[in-house]
């Protein structure tokens, strides 16, 4: 007899034969669908059996599926190297030429153009057809075939400079090209290669051919001053570049490889000679026979008879860039500039670099330099982008980022003197360590205790970082930053213990900006290469001196003292014996960076400021340069060329100088001018005023300025019989 249960008690039985059923459904989903799997595997392992190689071919495919495992892993590589160079097509790129600027000198003496307005330059449809094929032929025959990288070309390019022992041609695509014209510099490296590529594809996914040649003919440099095609036919053949002929056309095209070396109103046999290159490259590359081009030949192209004209063109690039800047807000953007530079001082300023180049250059192994001269007031005289605009327009003056070494220095020392320290305060001069970081100086010895004064003049390593760790109180290494940003440093400062020696890269304008405060007694240094802006009605858009802000204090007047007595030591007693400057009490800062890649010469009078750099593009070490050779040296050069003629003013703080700089200048007055062992040519700048003509002229000036306006009420205003 059963026992009839309630439904209470039947529902935990009725649950757990669910929950069975359950678990039963699972086993066997999971069995059979590991059964079905495995079988699946097993057919496909026996399909590929048919497919495995032996012998050198399975040697083959396992080199080709390592091949396309280390090429993706690298194209991934490549695109992250290229990721900070696609944040330059986020900007307005395209407005570039929005504006359309004359620049005149500090005199009112016209020095250049910059800019193009777009809707007056040549659209593509109207150029002449030779024009076009002229540069195709010359600079990329499979433009209208490639995707933005050629192949095909570089790879003939890599076969004929193999065959040529040297480099005779190139491999780059004209959309390359426009990619470094456009978002990048001229600095050979790996890198930049990478860059280039992607933005060369990027363009090419995002404009057409014909914009891509359009803006390559107009932002190119041709030499002369000149940027675009149609600027430089009106500049070499006074005509538009719609009436070019086909050996001018071919000589404008020729100008794209080296537009300082085939000027043509520089060096016309060697422009023609080109332009005959170019007219064998339209031969052979079928777009023209060789009957159509004969002509030509017979019948070179002829330019305007000019005197050679030389622009200062890196400065003119850097003063359009803060044009733009100035007069972004303005509605007119055809406007007249006149800038801070002066013509004299700048080409001293070059010639002081270029004369030091041609002279040393080999034998320290060095290639490149920059210099920026201010002064004292804020206004930048003259600007070195580099030895040669021709060969490169990327400004190294005020775009490279190169490692200060020693001449940043200063930062922390003025922030020392800022906290109390004086010249004379003693500090210990051992090895330190911070952290795994353990600084040495040059020539690995230590002088034990010292002064300030002399850690600074003899340049030595430790000091700075034993004030930084030991004695400029917690987060030191924020305050060093914070420093130099108040002196102008704009570049970004990378925070690292190793910032105290100077391993955070700069650029030689900012040290020039920076070191300017110490002249100027601790005040901002207010660097500008702008004084007015006015559109071609002549109104003034723009001044410095009325719209610019005052110079806020960025150092006491105590610290600023104590930082000219210092540093006015170092080229007298210290590591720059080359930069006194003759007669001139002289002050300043060398800067040589680890394996000699970069060496400096931050330095100062009471009249200007400069800040001097040599080193190569490549980062290549050079032969043992330091700061106080060739930098100093250059400095030298230029301040006594811009110290001739002039009221000298003091350094302030500085009323008595140490007895060594005493002592030097005094026999500076009395010796003859002479060309040491170590220095090139003195150069003499010519004066068409006395000094004190010159200062009653100025002071006549000032008082004009400062005067009251007229009366202009008739009742007020005397009559005169």
């Amino acid at each position: 007899m059963t026992e009839d249960r309630t439904p209470e008690e039947k529902k935990p039985k009725l649950k757990r034969h669910i929950l069975l059923r359950i678990d039963s459904w699972i086993d066997s989903t999971l069995w059979n669908a590991g059964f079905t799997l495995s079988e699946i595997w097993e057919e496909i392992t026996i399909f590929f059996r048919r497919f495995r190689a032996r012998g050198w071919k399975k040697l083959f495919f396992e080199v080709l599926g390592e091949t396309m495992t280390l090429g993706t892993a690298g194209a991934v590589l490549m695109l992250a190297l290229a990721q900070p160079a696609f944040e330059e097509t986020k900007k307005d790129w395209r407005n570039h030429g929005d504006f359309a600027v004359t620049f005149l000198d500090r005199y009112g003496n016209l020095i250049g153009h910059r800019g193009i307005i777009h809707e007056n330059s040549v659209p593509i449809d109207e150029l002449p057809d030779h024009l076009i094929k002229a540069v195709l032929a010359t600079e990329d025959r499979r433009f209208f075939e490639h995707f933005g990288i050629d192949f095909l070309g570089l790879a003939r390019a890599m076969s004929e400079n193999a065959k040529a022992g040297s480099v005779v041609q190139g491999g780059s695509t004209l959309t390359q090209q426009l990619a470094k014209n456009l978002f990048l510099t001229n600095e050979r490296s790996i890198e930049r290669k990478i860059k280039e590529a992607y933005l060369a594809l990027w363009l090419e996914a995002n404009l057409t051919k014909k914009e891509i040649l359009s803006l390559y003919l107009d932002r190119a440099y041709m030499g002369g001053g000149t940027f675009g095609a149609a600027a430089a036919s009106q500049f070499y053949f006074g005509k538009p570049l719609t009436e070019v002929n086909l050996a001018e056309s071919a000589m404008l095209a020729g100008l794209f490889k080296a537009p300082a070396k085939y000027a043509p109103h520089v060096n016309l046999p060697a422009a023609r000679a080109r332009a005959n290159v170019v007219l064998t490259n339209l031969v052979q590359g079928g777009l023209m026979t060789e009957g159509q081009v004969i002509a030509a030949r017979r019948n070179p192209a002829s330019v305007i008879d000019r005197d050679e004209v030389e622009a200062p063109d890196h400065f003119l690039d850097w003063a359009f860039e803060e044009v733009q800047k100035i007069a972004a807000k303005y509605r007119d953007h055809t406007l007249v500039v006149r800038t801070t530079i002066d013509i004299g001082l700048q080409k001293a300023a070059e010639e002081a670099v270029a004369a030091n180049l041609r002279e040393y250059g080999e034998s320290y192994h060095v290639k490149q330099a920059a210099l920026v001269l201010i002064e004292n007031g804020g206004a930048v005289r003259a600007m070195v982008g580099g030895r040669d605009y021709g060969e490169s327009q990327f400004n190294r003056a005020s775009r490279a980022l190169r490692q200060p070494g020693s001449s940043f220095k200063v930062y922390t020392y003025a922030l020392a003197m800022e906290k109390g320290m004086t010249p004379d305060t003693p500090i210990v001069d051992a090895p330190i360590s911070w952290g795994n970081w353990s600084p040495g100086n040059y020539g690995n010895s230590y002088a034990g205790r010292v002064d300030m004064k002399t850690a600074l003049a003899k340049s030595i390593n430790t000091i700075p970082v034993r004030l930084a760790k030991e004695k400029l109180g917690p987060n030191a290494i924020d305050q060093i930053m914070a420093e130099a940003k108040k002196f102008g440093v704009e570049t970004p400062i990378r925070k690292d213990v190793t910032i105290p020696i100077g391993t955070s890269e700069v650029t030689v304008l900012d040290q020039a900006t920076a070191y300017a405060v110490f002249p100027a007694g601790g005040y901002q240094s207010r660097r500008h290469g702008i004084a007015q802006i006015m559109n071609y009605a002549g109104d003034v858009l723009y001044d410095f001196e009325r719209d610019a802000p005052p110079a806020k204090r960025v150092l006491s007047e105590t610290a600023a003292a104590y930082m000219n007595q210092m540093l006015t030591r170092v080229p007298y007693v210290g590591t720059a014996r080359r930069a006194s400057v003759d007669g001139v009490l002289t002050a300043g800062k060398t800067g040589t960076t680890q394996a000699y890649r970069d060496a400096w010469f931050c330095g100062y009078t009471g009249n200007y400021t400069a800040a001097v750099w040599f080193g190569n593009d490549d980062y290549t070490s050079t032969n043992n340069m330091t700061g106080g050779s060739l930098p100093a040296m250059t400095f030298k050069t230029l301040m006594d060329y811009a110290h001739q003629g002039i009221d000298l003013r003091p350094i302030p703080g500085v009323e008595t100088p140490a007895p060594e700089a005493e002592k030097a200048i005094a026999a500076a007055k009395t010796a003859k001018p002479a060309v040491g062992t170590d220095a090139v040519a003195p150069m003499v700048r010519a004066r068409s005023l006395s000094s004190e003509t010159t200062r009653m002229i100025r002071d006549i000036a000032r008082r004009l300025k400062e005067a009251k306006p007229l009366a202009t009420d008739p009742n007020t205003v005397a009559s005169i019989d």
